[in-house]
């Protein structure tokens, strides 16, 4: 395990999770240029605009409206309405493929899970009522992960939504121990599942630390996908993972429609544009909105090359 992996990263995930770095970060007059590099705009017309950009690039899009640990119902409510009117601005481009091009990336604790009362039962609510505005829009829905004491919940509320929207997919983390057992279940359900590693700091109680061991898990978790009958969405810029793919795609006869591959907005952009450019499906994460402070952090732990970029911008404005 490398310095960036030991010590860097834990202490940029700390700051994620800090109030006070969180003010100050919104405060500093942080170059657009810098902000842009990860986040697409504040307001669905700028995301709409990079919606399409992508779209003219033989690009599929998931949208996320950044926000997480609500802490009011007049919050989760206000998120609601952001993605309504996200898919209220889709519905035109939406189109009848088989493997739908827009997608919007939900979290349950931006739409209540955490309220002390009812929480769960209100994130259950106001995802059912995103889900039925995307199905009127042609637009799919994934339920995104978060920390590991959140996954029960989430799961649970993923399972009573499947029962009416097939369609829902949602996200699986490798990094944690518990991850093949759940991609058991997903597949044999014949869910959509984004696989990715994990960008939270969790305890090795629960996850794999170890960057080789989460890589190993990734390549099983991920065999297990594609040996089921659901759709695997490979959430990963990991050159050893999407190298693994298409001989896994071939082991297990899937098509071009029956995976895809899934990178985040300007990250590894060359990449994303050679595997659409052989014909793949490619879907690219893109956020947007006020609330970035925690997104952006966390793709800051990810990478060194992220971190790097980052302090170059900085530097450069001096």
């Amino acid at each position: 395990m490398g310095i960036f992996d030991r010590v860097a990263r834990p202490a940029i995930l700390a700051a994620s999770r800090s109030q006070r770095l969180r003010a100050t970060a919104e405060r500093l007059p942080v170059t657009r240029r810098v902000v842009d590099r990860f986040v697409a705009g504040e307001t669905v017309p700028e995301a709409l605009d990079v919606t399409a950009t992508l779209r003219s690039s033989g690009r599929m899009v998931t949208i996320d409206y950044l926000g997480e640990d609500t802490t009011s119902k007049e919050d989760a409510d206000h998120t609601v309405e952001a993605y309504l009117a996200l898919l209220d601005g889709l519905k035109d481009t939406a189109d009848g493929s088989k493997v739908r091009p827009l997608e919007v990336s939900l979290k349950l604790s931006a739409l209540g899970q955490a309220l002390p009362r009812d929480g769960e039962k209100i994130a259950l609510e106001n995802a059912h009522t995103i889900c039925a505005g995307a199905r009127d829009a042609g637009v799919w829905v994934t339920v995104d992960a978060e920390d590991h004491t959140t996954t029960d919940s989430t799961l649970s509320i993923v399972r009573d939504l499947r029962t009416e929207f097939d369609w829902l997919g949602t996200v699986l983390q490798a990094y944690l121990k518990r991850t093949r057992a759940d991609c058991a279940e997903f597949a044999a359900a014949g869910a959509r599942i984004r696989l990715c590693k994990g960008a939270y700091d969790e305890p090795a109680s629960v996850a794999y630390r170890d960057p080789d061991e989460v890589t190993d898990s990734y390549l099983t978790c991920l065999r297990i996908l594609m040996a089921g009958r659901g759709y695997p969405m490979v959430a990963s810029h990991d050159p050893e993972i999407i190298a693994a793919v298409p001989s896994l795609a071939r082991e297990y006869n899937r098509g071009v429609d029956d995976f895809e591959y899934q990178m985040l907005y300007n990250i590894r952009d060359g990449e994303q544009r050679r595997l659409a450019d052989a014909g793949n499906h490619v879907r690219v994460y893109v956020p947007f909105g006020y609330e970035w402070y925690g997104y952006f952090v966390r793709r800051l732990a990810e990478r060194p090359a992220n971190l790097t970029f980052f302090l170059r911008a900085l530097a450069e404005r001096r």
